[in-house]
């Protein structure tokens, strides 16, 4: 659901959708030193707009950090299987298709979605980008 409303804001502000790949890539070799016009608004046209576009930007800029933060999340998790079911659920698997898809029992998916809820409740990392706090890489 967050991922379509991202799409839709950046359709009404940037006139098209950016993939998620694109929002902070580095460029390396002679695309690096060409000049870029830029995806965003200038400082002058963020001042014009009205207040209505002003809170697009800012709720699309929010929803953006909170999508990268839950797509990056299972690159916190120790073990394989939290992170194949983890991905699993984010590709809207529910819990009886990841049973089936692993051949384990209902009640195991559910043990490792809780430890899965455990493993990201607890990380530090995660939460920092969560809640948008500045955090050394």
């Amino acid at each position: 659901m967050m991922k379509r409303e991202i799409e839709r804001l950046q359709r009404i502000i940037y006139g098209q959708s950016v993939p998620m790949r694109a929002w902070g890539v580095a460029q390396y070799g002679i695309e690096a030193t060409l000049p870029k016009g830029s995806s965003g608004k200038s400082q002058v046209e963020l001042r014009d707009m009205d207040i209505r576009e002003q809170k697009q930007v800012a709720r699309l800029e929010e929803y953006q950090r909170r999508v990268y933060a839950i797509e990056s999340a299972g690159d916190y998790l120790d073990r394989e299987i939290l992170k194949i079911v983890y991905d699993c659920m984010l590709s809207g698997m529910t819990r009886q298709e990841i049973a089936i898809h692993l051949e384990i029992s209902r009640d195991s998916v559910d043990k490792l979605r809780s430890d899965i809820k455990a493993q990201i409740g607890t990380n530090t990392t995660f939460s920092k980008l969560l809640h948008g706090e500045k955090c050394a890489v």
